[in-house]
């Protein structure tokens, strides 16, 4: 007798390919003022902090605002990004300069998440069939933070050490 694991393996194993052509792709939401609307307070606070930080340091390249937005033990889970915010300005000088800060993110946002003290970006992301290099899907890319007296204390995403 087949224990359920077994089968359930054997079930995904079989309609994996099927799944896999039959993929829906990931659609960014234009309307950033509906992802950023909480109507606990708390959470849209954090919701905007994180939304700020993201477009004003990350991706505008202002360095200098780190300290508005981070703590200064900030943590970092990210394997190829030093821990604290001296460590994390370090690095992204390496890649940023300051340029214009857009009104809105850039990046293909999906959605934003609060519960409690943490927020969740979730982005599109394109990346390249394994199985025919000349086709890409999509599929989706989270950050997570973690807030702490008004300020990103933590971060994690789902990068792999280079």
């Amino acid at each position: 007798m087949k224990s359920a694991v077994t089968i359930f393996l054997s079930l995904t194993l079989a309609i994996a390919p099927i799944a896999a052509q039959a993929q829906v792709a990931v659609a960014p939401n234009p309307n950033h003022d509906e992802l950023l609307f909480s109507s606990n307070p708390k959470a849209a606070a954090n919701k905007r902090l994180v939304y700020d930080f993201w477009r004003e340091v990350f991706e505008g390249g202002h360095l200098n605002l780190a300290e508005k937005y981070l703590t200064e033990g900030y943590i970092q889970h990210n394997p190829n990004v030093p821990t604290g915010r001296a460590g994390f300005v370090d690095f992204f000088k390496q890649f940023s300069q300051p340029k214009s800060i857009e009104v809105k993110v850039k990046a293909p946002l999906v959605s934003i998440v609060a519960e409690g003290d943490m927020v969740v970006l979730a982005f599109v992301s394109q990346a390249k069939d394994p199985k025919d290099t000349s086709k890409t899907y999509t599929t989706t890319w989270f950050d997570m933070f973690r807030i702490e007296n008004g300020k990103i204390a933590e971060h994690w995403d789902p990068t792999i050490k280079r």
